[in-house]
């Protein structure tokens, strides 16, 4: 079958777990060399033997999202390895929960500068490469709570809001450079993260499912699965016509 990333050079920030690593995974079996953007080292070297063993290759860039400059050191060790970059999937972010009226400054700083400052100059690294190499796609995952979100994730909605706006933004002023950025509206997902939160409330994974079922108009939380298809066709060439779209993976799930 055809290997629709064949020759491509993709990075992944958050890439190491949940969905991240599904697109590293996937992206290495549709023929791309991969490069994983995180702080877990241990994780990410398994990740790369499985990358190794389907004949691609890989490289893992420690990257702490609340340093801009290791934003650029991703982009800059990317290509000093590969020697370009086709795409770019920033898939970290921080979940915090906090009501409206309870939310602090630390929080609101923590949350941003990973989720949008974080994205904002990993983006401005990758379209700087890109230019030069004729093109790429910029897939940026958001939520949801990005048109209000529930009581308990303002700074998380407003986070994602400004990453919508920021794909947007890009779709549209550089696309004369063939550089394409999309977002994906993430559905409810029993991430690492999630089920962390979760279980700060007294919720383990069963129990959530369970309590997710009536909110679903799909009947179920969405999986990994259900998100890697269709980030693989954003980086694909066949999607080279398709830039500020918002592919909504969750189910029929709005919130707001």
């Amino acid at each position: 079958m055809e290997q629709i990333l064949k020759g491509k050079v993709i990075v992944v920030s958050g890439g190491t777990k949940g969905i991240g690593k599904g697109i590293i995974l996937e992206s290495a079996k549709q023929g791309a060399n991969v490069v994983i953007g995180g702080r877990d080292k241990t994780a990410a070297d398994k990740i790369l033997e499985d990358v190794r063993a389907m004949g691609q290759d890989g490289i893992f860039v420690h990257t702490d999202l609340h340093n801009v400059q290791d934003c650029a050191k991703l982009f800059d060790e990317t290509t000093a390895k590969f020697g370009k970059v086709d795409g770019f999937v920033n898939y970290a972010g921080l979940l915090p929960s906090c009501d409206f009226l309870e939310s602090t400054q630390e929080l609101f700083d923590d949350t941003f500068a990973v989720n949008i400052r974080a994205a904002y100059f990993c983006a401005q690294s990758a379209v700087k490469y890109m230019k030069k190499n004729g093109g790429g796609s910029i897939v940026m995952y958001g939520s949801p709570h990005a048109w209000c979100g529930e009581k308990d994730r303002s700074i998380y909605a407003c986070s994602k809001g400004a990453l919508l706006t920021l794909t947007e933004h890009i779709a549209h002023h550089y696309a004369v450079d063939q550089i394409r950025c999309n977002f994906v509206t993430m559905g409810w997902v029993p991430t690492e993260g999630e089920l962390t939160m979760r279980a700060a409330q007294g919720m383990n994974e069963e129990e959530l499912r369970e309590f997710a079922k009536p909110y679903m108009p799909m009947g179920r939380m969405q999986e990994v699965a259900d998100h890697v298809p269709g980030t693989i066709y954003l980086l694909s060439d066949y999607a080279s016509q398709v830039t500020g779209a918002n592919l909504r993976v969750t189910g029929g799930l709005y919130i707001g």
